[in-house]
């Protein structure tokens, strides 16, 4: 069972679906379109995006990490990913945290893409983490996402 929604954030890309597929497929990009994020090491020694696939982002500064688990991926439609672990304490209070990015064809040359947010607040740490960082979360997924629509639609094939 999926924990309860908190957020949606989405962009259009001028792309095609499969070139925004494979950018968001690809763990070497995301030091590209992920400003906090400076290095990514392999845990499991790929590159690509498959279930049960984690990656350690090292974010900026250099003192903090945190482990993303990949746990559903279905080709050209959605990724859906967990933070089991980080140094920032956010996966202890926020256990279940999960991450679903989905994509939508709009047109041979357009893509929609959503990046939403889902976590449970059964504690009181959870809660205020909630009314502090929910606005933090939009904001940075928002940068995110325009990160990413600039390199595909550079290197778009359409």
């Amino acid at each position: 069972m999926r924990p309860p929604f908190r957020s949606r954030q989405e962009i259009i890309i001028d792309a095609s679906l499969e070139d925004v597929w494979a950018f968001n497929m690809d763990l070497s990009k995301i030091r590209a379109f992920h400003a906090r994020v400076f290095k990514v090491d392999l845990i499991d020694g790929k590159t690509f995006r498959e279930p049960g696939i984690g990656y350690q982002c090292h974010l900026s500064g250099g003192e903090h990490t945190c482990v993303e688990r990949d746990i559903g991926v279905v080709p050209t439609e959605r990724i859906v990913t967990v933070l089991p672990q980080d140094t920032f304490g956010i996966s202890k209070i926020l256990s279940d945290y999960t991450v679903e990015a989905t994509f939508q064809k709009l047109g041979d040359c357009s893509t929609k893409m959503q990046i939403s947010h889902f976590y449970s607040t059964t504690s009181l740490k959870a809660k205020l983490l909630n009314v502090i960082a929910k606005g933090r979360i939009a904001r940075e997924t928002r940068t995110t996402l325009v990160a990413i629509k600039a390199p595909v639609e550079a290197n778009k094939t359409c």
